[in-house]
């Protein structure tokens, strides 16, 4: 089964080594451009649950444990833009799949 991606940005949306927001589907989702990596583009929740507000895609983007990171701007948590995990607390933001193809970003929706 493929996968149906959404077209959520152009490339010259995004900030190099930066978070921007988007809605999508009526969700706010943070969308990482790390030109180093391999993904290059990364798209996860804005929700921090521990500072309780929509700021992840204005944290910090780091490579931290050979991950990928970025650090809330709040209370500094760390979470990797790969999986949506947070490196310091038992919890997780959403995570969708996302690339960067023909200078456009796409994430996987169901």
């Amino acid at each position: 089964m493929t996968m149906p991606w959404k077209l959520i940005c152009k490339q010259e949306d995004l900030i190099e080594g930066a978070g921007v927001a988007a809605m999508v589907n009526g969700e706010q989702v943070a969308i990482f451009y790390v030109p180093e990596s391999d993904n290059k583009v990364f798209a996860i929740g804005n929700w921090d649950p521990i500072g309780k507000a929509n700021v992840l895609s204005r944290g910090l983007v780091a490579h931290l444990q050979e991950q990928w990171v970025v650090a809330s701007p709040l209370y500094k948590q760390h979470f990797v833009l790969a999986s949506g995990q947070c490196l310091e607390e038992d919890i997780s933001v959403p995570h969708w799949l996302a690339k960067l193809e023909g200078g456009e970003v796409f994430i996987a929706v169901n």
